[in-house]
């Protein structure tokens, strides 16, 4: 067979990536925060932009003093943090319990996966500021609505990630220890958990993010405490430093988040 037409039957290799070290991703991404931390304090001091509209850096740290000395409408800057963290731990526990169960249920059985899914698709695209007026009608002005609204964000990524890594789950692994004796319980916990282990950290990282996005939102409801609520009254009086001091708050609190969930991944999911 001629060269030409052996190698015009055989595939063509696809090009592999150069990997970048780690250090040169740490120095681009210290560059680029720093980047960013330079052109702020150049619009903020060279008259670029009005500090009633953007704050500068040192009236932050003003702002982060005064919150730690005198607080924020009758309550301390840790206990609008530690309310707004309860918020979200306590609709991301009720988010685990449910959505991973129903989610490996889904994966599992395709008639439950077909009664569940149009359901799920149906709410999932529908912003939760849209139903937040039906949840206050429902339930009140409670904690119990804040935390249903935050549930209800969570919910969805976090069970149609769980269904997806079951349902691409290796079928082999499954048939080869059921030969071996083992039961339907004994499968799910050796073979599937662990196999849609990566699918399931990815779905909880994506959910958070929505979940702390809908954090503000769900403090619109009558409360007086929380990060939210927090950025939301100063947005009437006009104090920047404060609404951007609450959202950086916000923001290293999610970043803390991502990064224990990205070393969970590492640790537990490293196939991957």
């Amino acid at each position: 067979m001629p060269t030409d037409t052996l190698a015009a039957k055989l595939p063509a290799t696809a090009p592999t990536g150069r990997s970048v070290p780690r250090d040169y991703r740490r120095w681009a991404a210290a560059g680029s925060v720093g980047g960013i931390f330079v052109l702020w304090w150049l619009a903020t001091h060279q008259g670029w932009v009005d500090t009633l509209f953007l704050p500068a850096p040192e009236q932050l740290v003003e702002a982060f003093q005064r919150l730690l000395a005198e607080g924020y409408v009758d309550a301390s800057l840790w206990q609008h943090v530690g309310t707004s963290l309860l918020r979200v731990l306590l609709a991301l526990g009720a988010a685990v319990l449910t959505a991973i169960p129903l989610g490996i249920l889904m994966g599992l059985n395709p008639l439950v996966g077909a009664a569940f899914d149009p359901l799920v698709e149906f709410y999932r695209p529908v912003p939760p500021l849209a139903y937040l007026p039906l949840i206050v009608i429902w339930f009140g002005i409670g904690e119990l609505s804040k935390v249903l609204l935050i549930y209800l964000a969570l919910f969805a990524p976090l069970l149609i990630a769980t269904a997806a890594g079951v349902r691409r789950v290796d079928k082999s692994r499954i048939q080869a220890v059921r030969c071996l004796g083992a039961n339907r319980l004994q499968v799910v916990r050796h073979v599937i958990l662990p196999s849609a282990l990566p699918e399931v950290l990815t779905g909880l990282r994506i959910a958070l993010g929505v979940g702390w996005s809908t954090l503000v939102a769900a403090e619109l409801i009558a409360a007086n405490r929380g990060l939210g609520f927090m950025v939301q009254s100063a947005a009437q009086f006009l104090a920047t430093d404060v609404v951007v001091l609450g959202i950086l708050l916000i923001a290293a609190i999610a970043l803390s988040f991502e990064l224990g969930l990205r070393w969970l991944q590492r640790r537990f999911a490293s196939w991957e």
